[in-house]
């Protein structure tokens, strides 16, 4: 089966995208797990978790990588052996790698829900926002503005970083699908480019340091 989409920019960085449609056993064929990937595995109850986690493995493959060229920082990041900077992302039925190796980059996929609407003052301003014609191109923005937070928390790595108060994302027009990004926390700036693609339902945000 091949990736849902790969998206690619002048070799800077790649981004594969998975549609989980396969069963397990589909998606366990081929796939050579580390002990410690296998004992992830196995502990994993939903079947939808398990057939996201394998199908990540088909992604890595696509890129040139096994399981066994990923690994995990002490805060959960995950990186590549040979340096090649790498960012994961699932959400329902859709899972989705970006890498590059030659700058820090980060990936969101988030399915368009009513629930952003109860949450959003936890991660953003919303008064920025109310003057949007309905309450969908609210949760289409919000969406948006979560993916692209959530992308460079995953470039970061740092704790105590807050989505509220820490990263801001400028205003953008959702049509042009891009916008610009920065963090400022306990004396580090950094700044990123934002992109999103909407499809299916579901936002898909990245973001590349700059």
């Amino acid at each position: 089966m091949p990736p849902y989409t790969t998206v690619k920019n002048n070799e800077v960085f790649q981004i594969y995208l998975w549609k989980i449609e396969e069963p397990e056993s589909w998606l366990s064929r081929d796939i050579v797990l580390t002990a410690h990937c296998q004992t992830r595995l196995d502990g994993m109850k939903s079947e939808l978790h398990r057939r996201g986690f394998l199908s990540i493995r088909h992604l890595l493959a696509l890129a040139g990588y096994t399981d066994a060229d990923l690994f995990y920082d002490k805060v959960g990041k995950p990186h590549l052996k040979d340096g090649t900077f790498i960012s994961i992302t699932h959400s329902f039925e859709f899972t989705g790698i970006i890498v590059s190796k030659k700058q820090e980059v980060g990936i969101d996929i988030e399915k368009q829900r009513d629930k952003i609407l109860r949450i959003a003052h936890r991660f953003t301003p919303v008064k920025e926002y109310r003057t949007l014609a309905n309450d969908q191109a609210l949760i289409r923005k919000l969406t948006m503005v979560w993916g692209a937070k959530e992308s460079i928390y995953k470039i970061m790595g740092m704790p105590g970083l807050s989505f509220l108060n820490h990263i801001r994302v400028s205003e953008f027009d959702m049509d042009q699908g891009e916008s610009r990004a920065g963090v400022l926390l306990k004396g580090v700036s950094r700044e990123f480019e934002v992109h999103f693609k909407e499809f299916e339902g579901f936002t898909l945000a990245y973001a590349l340091s700059v």
